[in-house]
């Protein structure tokens, strides 16, 4: 068995990518995507047709409502390919706006809902700042399952199991990176800060009978893959998944075997929740940043359909 078939015995794979051609080489359950990975993918030539038809027929439609179309558009094709679910993330600059977080997020699934897509199909991605996890408070409740994301710490994994968030997504290769840079080294997979702060969020929802689902991201390397094995989910870019699949590498699982490490409840209001976050300067900045980044983004994408527009 290759190392991804051995993979899928432990943990459910989740392809990180808007290029949905890519998607039946590796037969994963679900996949994920983001601005950044919807701009990639929108630039090539290939899926040119699927921006013209969104202009085309938004026809007077103001940009940030032509964003959304791309969106939904290319997420329907993931559907196309993949038997579960797509994630489909909000406008990032959103990120400290609950209430127009949550409309968005209405707007979004309300596409999806035209287009026929049950819902239980559609994850809607929110950064895990203090305001988009109370918008995932408010879209649970209605039935809207979400996907916290921009993930770097206990305290942000927690705040989301409180308000019910159906999965959360750490982010394993961006924690390495901020290790690396301030230590000036790197890390064996088993002493990875990224993969670490993993297995202490999964322990202490197992630990506390969190319910809300674990997929570990952002993935640097098939070291930091393996090293998660027994994760909920893991969500995989194509160039790794392509990597496991050409491996036969044995694959063990790491986590979910055995009794639950202890891990003392957190009690977390906002006060604490903003303090904690403040105290952990890995997490207040990646958060930050990623926050940013995926806005770059969203503005180039934007460009990208207004230049189609005319």
């Amino acid at each position: 068995m290759t190392s991804l078939d051995q993979l899928k015995q432990f943990t459910t794979v989740v392809a990180d990518t808007g290029d949905f051609q890519l998607l039946s080489q590796y037969a994963p359950q679900d996949a994920t995507t983001n601005p950044s990975l919807v701009l990639k993918a929108a630039q090539k030539p290939e899926y040119r047709h699927i921006l013209d038809k969104v202009v085309r027929d938004g026809a007077g439609k103001p940009v940030d409502a032509l964003i959304d179309d791309v969106l939904v558009a290319f997420g329907r094709e993931i559907l196309a390919v993949i038997p579960g679910r797509v994630s489909t993330e909000v406008d990032a600059r959103l990120s400290f706006d609950t209430a127009a977080t949550v409309t968005k997020a209405r707007e979004i699934v309300a596409r999806y809902d035209a287009a026929g897509v049950p819902r239980e199909r559609v994850l809607i991605k929110i950064a895990s700042t203090w305001e988009g996890i109370q918008a995932a408070r408010v879209l649970q409740a209605e039935g809207t399952r979400t996907n916290m994301t921009l993930l770097f710490s206990l305290a942000q994994a927690v705040a989301c199991a409180d308000v019910g968030a159906q999965l959360i997504s750490p982010f394993v290769g961006r924690i390495y990176d901020w290790y690396v840079k301030r230590d000036g080294k790197t890390f064996e997979p088993e002493n990875d800060p990224g993969v670490q702060s993993v297995r202490r969020i999964h322990a202490y929802y197992k630990a506390h009978g969190v319910g809300t689902e674990v997929m570990g991201a952002s993935f640097r390397s098939v070291g930091q893959v393996l090293a998660l094995a027994g994760c909920d989910l893991l969500t995989i870019s194509p160039d790794l998944l392509e990597a496991l699949r050409n491996s036969d590498q044995p694959v063990e699982r790491k986590l979910g075997a055995g009794t639950p490490e202890v891990i003392e409840k957190l009690d977390l209001d906002e006060k604490r929740f903003r303090w904690s976050l403040n105290e952990d300067a890995m997490a207040t900045e990646k958060l930050a940043e990623g926050i940013r980044l995926f806005g770059i983004d969203t503005v180039k994408l934007e460009a990208l359909i207004a230049g189609i527009a005319g």
